[in-house]
């Protein structure tokens, strides 16, 4: 099955339509390797037949039949990016890189802020609900590799 046709599906299968317009974004944002802006996704698909509006409300209903996440970073830009397939869709959360003088962002591994099992069965209980079941955001600032030079 090609990449478009499982865009198709998965939009089908979450209630709606599969215009053209949408599964171009599903298909940019699965092939991105960071979360990308509103911006970002007209870019690129630059030279296509839709305008930013009909993009914008293709992210955002998206969004809403549970296909992409929006996380805003900071900087009161929303960035967008597929969410995972299989059981840990509705919930799986991961922690983002900002670097504080380009602002490129980039997605990290869970493993870089995990608490030890040890730790987290110790402390699980007086977790807000909303940490335990990993429905946060976790953002660390820095300077990206470029920048630090």
């Amino acid at each position: 099955m090609s990449t478009m046709e499982a865009c198709r599906d998965r939009i089908r299968a979450s209630g709606l339509r599969a215009t053209p317009s949408r599964i171009a974004v599903l298909q940019v944002l699965q092939d991105a390797a960071r979360p990308l802006s509103h911006a970002d996704v007209a870019d690129a698909l630059d030279g296509s037949a839709w305008n930013r509006s009909t993009l914008w409300r293709n992210l955002t209903d998206l969004e809403e039949a549970g296909l992409v996440r929006r996380t805003e970073l900071g900087d009161r830009v929303w960035r967008f990016e597929e969410r995972g397939r299989g059981s840990d869709v509705a919930t799986h959360a991961h922690p983002h890189f900002i670097c504080t003088h380009c602002g490129t962002v980039s997605c990290l591994p869970d493993e870089v802020v995990v608490l030890p099992s040890a730790v987290a069965s110790a402390v699980a209980p007086s977790l807000p609900r909303s940490l335990r079941r990993r429905r946060v955001e976790v953002q660390i600032r820095g300077l990206c590799d470029t920048c630090e030079g």
